[in-house]
């Protein structure tokens, strides 16, 4: 299979809407964390506190709240 014969693939496929600023934020402290070798969830989530990136409701950040996000916005 060449370049030529790919079949199309849009990146942004399924996004519904533009991203706001806050998963603009959000996906950026993530890429941080990552890269600072914050892999499992309690790394994640206190590395996005440690950042003051909170929850949207302005909380800090538990396990139960990132997973509910994540599936929200996965939606």
């Amino acid at each position: 299979m060449t370049p030529a014969t790919w079949p199309y693939l849009d990146a942004h496929q399924s996004r519904t809407h533009e991203p706001t600023a806050y998963e603009h934020r959000l996906a950026a402290t993530l890429e941080e964390v990552f890269a600072k070798g914050g892999h499992e969830l309690g790394d994640i989530v206190r590395g996005l506190n440690t950042r003051q990136v909170h929850a949207p409701d302005g909380a800090p950040w538990t396990e139960e709240s990132f997973r509910a996000e994540m599936h929200r916005l996965g939606a």
